[in-house]
């Protein structure tokens, strides 16, 4: 299934996510690895199977196979590194800080793309899953590299689409469920 293919099944009083989506996958902001490699993390970060099958499937007509990794590989290093730094970030007790992450993340330096476009996912996914520390960390990281505020903007609506779209389809997932049960 293609992401045009899911965006069929969207429900009227979502149309504005499937409008939102056909429109920003063809951003001029955004270079087309950009574009899908920020499609594939926020998907994966969203966590809704149809989804990822979508943006897999779409992806690979569009990215190198070393750049769709890199895309599954920033979704699943900030989905560690986003619940442990929001925690930094939430607990109080100022020791947590001090205290070394020990946690690997080879991946940060070892992904084999252009630098600015990983740190654009790592910014996409970290802003699904509500990190305010690895945000502003990957955000000042590509305003050092030379990135637009008007680029990285763009793989957070793209990012934000993705997630609305997942939390739709979870939705009716659930109400047809709910509705088969009753019946």
């Amino acid at each position: 299934m293609t992401l045009n293919d899911l965006l069929e099944t969207v429900p009227a009083y979502a149309r504005d996510l499937k409008l939102n989506l056909s429109s920003l996958l063809t951003q001029t902001e955004l270079t087309e690895q950009q574009t899908w490699g920020t499609v594939v993390a926020s998907a994966i970060a969203s966590r809704n199977h149809e989804i990822v099958q979508a943006a897999f499937s779409d992806a690979a007509g569009h990215l190198t196979p070393q750049a769709l990794e890199a895309a599954k590989g920033a979704a699943a290093v900030m989905g560690m590194n986003n619940v442990y730094y929001r925690f930094l970030h939430l607990a109080s007790n100022e020791k947590y800080r001090t205290i070394p992450a020990r946690l690997r993340m080879n991946i940060l330096r070892s992904h084999g793309i252009d630098a600015a476009d990983f740190e654009l996912w790592c910014t996409a996914v970290s802003a699904i899953n509500g990190c305010g520390t690895c945000v502003d960390s990957h955000e000042k990281t590509l305003r050092e590299k030379g990135v637009r505020e008007e680029t990285i903007i763009a793989a957070v609506r793209i990012a934000a689409v993705i997630h609305g779209l997942a939390s739709v389809l979870e939705a009716e997932k659930a109400s047809a469920t709910s509705v088969a049960a009753v019946s």
